[in-house]
């Protein structure tokens, strides 16, 4: 009996252990939070995409004035929009320039943004410090105060009316930022990999193009997005500098569906729509690699 007393005693004297209690992390979010942040996710994409939908559905009205009375549209939905644009204006030629241009400017902007970005980078030569300022200081400048020197300068060099002159034009609008931008990227990249292409016998040309440059595939990508996007939606330059209607660009040619006395605004918004196909197919090519660019291009200046 008392052998029982004893085992009882000692029973009731021992303390159950208590379940852990789940520490919520610090990354981790409650479900109120959650759904709060998911509708502020879903309102901030439906206030994005209402623009681009509001200009397909105007497209699709027949008359130029269906803009005043949207609500008319609905019964009267047809791509003749569509058609007349691609069919009996100068749409191709058109999107032809906007091409060439933009993608020259592409090449050339980003290979020469790369090589000055990777210079600064790794170079320290007699003022490379003001160098990278006086790109910055370029930035400054409002493009009226721009246009009659580059005018002159294409003048003489005879580019007036030409791919070459408005792409030249274009680079130089757009590689001070991108070689800011890639000399930051530049920065995130050890200078190992530098030494160990020198031990390998390469020339700093060769390190450049077979060692850093596969390496820099993100920066690259956001830089080449910003020359593309800067020469295809640029209105002022290609309306000076390109004399020709047929070489106009897309942005330019835009601009023939509104006149003084009168404006085709429907077919301006099938145009419209038209004109962002090449943009987002550009940009699903480089999408993968913009949001590391963009982040790993901060991250040193």
């Amino acid at each position: 009996m008392s052998t029982t007393t004893v085992e009882n005693s000692a029973t009731v004297g021992k303390e159950r252990p208590e379940a852990p209690r789940k520490v919520r992390g610090r990354e981790e979010r409650g479900p109120l939070a959650s759904l709060l942040s998911h509708g502020i996710l879903i309102v901030a994409s439906l206030i994005a995409l209402f623009p681009i939908g509001w200009l397909v559905f105007l497209s699709l009205g027949p008359d130029k004035d269906d803009y005043l009375h949207p609500g008319g549209i609905w019964d009267k939905m047809t791509l003749d929009n569509y058609a007349f644009v691609l069919q009996h204006t100068s749409f191709f030629d058109w999107l032809k320039s906007s091409l060439i241009v933009s993608l020259g400017t592409t090449v050339v902007g980003v290979f020469a943004a790369a090589t000055t970005g990777y210079a600064v980078s790794r170079m320290r030569f007699p003022g490379y410090k003001k160098l990278m300022w006086m790109l910055l200081v370029t930035q400054m400048f409002p493009i009226a105060v721009l246009i009659v020197p580059m005018y002159q300068l294409l003048v003489e060099l005879q580019l007036i009316d030409t791919y070459l002159g408005l792409i030249l034009v274009y680079c130089a609008t757009a590689v001070p930022y991108s070689a800011w931008l890639l000399k930051g990227y530049f920065d995130t990249i050890p200078f190992e990999i530098d030494e160990a292409g020198r031990v390998d016998g390469l020339t700093p040309f060769g390190t450049f193009f077979r060692l850093i440059l596969p390496l820099a595939k993100p920066g690259l990508a956001v830089a080449a997005f910003y020359n593309f996007i800067t020469a295809f939606g640029e209105v002022a330059f290609a309306t000076t500098f390109m004399l020709d209607d047929q070489k106009y660009t897309l942005a330019v040619g835009l601009q023939s569906f509104i006149s003084e006395h009168d404006a085709q605004r429907n077919l301006m918004t099938a145009a419209a729509v038209l004109i962002a196909i090449p943009v987002s197919a550009f940009f699903y090519l480089v999408q993968k690699n913009l949001v590391t660019g963009l982040t790993a291009g901060g991250t040193k200046g």
